[in-house]
């Protein structure tokens, strides 16, 4: 009987493992979504939810007089952009392209790229002890990178 169960047990594991990763999955991915759609709905909730407080967001610039700098952006300008980037709706496609590869998960810690209309997003998150998962690292650029120049 004990080696029955043994047996069941070691053919069971893997399927519970993977249930776990699954649900790990889906929570990196709605993250990932509350900060997009947040965007795109003018929902400053959402990116409360998916954001760490301590978020960096960073992406290289160029400045009108040539030379580059990191530019970086924050928990609450990014709570800022959420609820005032697209308030009139008109700065995303009616079908906004949002696509979401989970690089790798290791127990509390991940990475995604976030493919949107205009810019890629490389994210870092992190598993708190709610099991929530946050945002806590984002290096981007637009797609056509000529546009990462001030032009004042």
């Amino acid at each position: 009987m004990k080696r029955s169960l043994m047996v069941l047990l070691f053919a069971v594991s893997p399927l519970v493992a993977q249930a776990a990763d699954a649900t790990d999955n889906q929570l990196i991915e709605r993250a990932v979504r509350d900060y997009i759609e947040s965007q795109h709905k003018a929902d400053p909730a959402r990116m409360e939810r998916g954001i760490d407080p301590k978020l960096a967001k960073r992406t290289y610039w160029q400045a009108a007089d040539g030379s580059e700098f990191i530019m970086n952006t924050d928990f609450d300008a990014m709570v800022k952009v959420a609820r005032t980037y697209n308030k009139d709706g008109t700065k995303f496609p009616a079908q906004p392209r949002v696509d979401i590869k989970i690089l790798d998960v290791d127990q509390r810690v991940a990475t995604v790229k976030l493919t949107a209309d205009e810019w890629i997003d490389y994210m870092h998150l992190y598993k708190n002890q709610r099991s929530e998962w946050k945002i806590v690292n984002v290096l981007w650029q637009y797609h056509d990178t000529a546009r990462q120049v001030s032009k004042k």
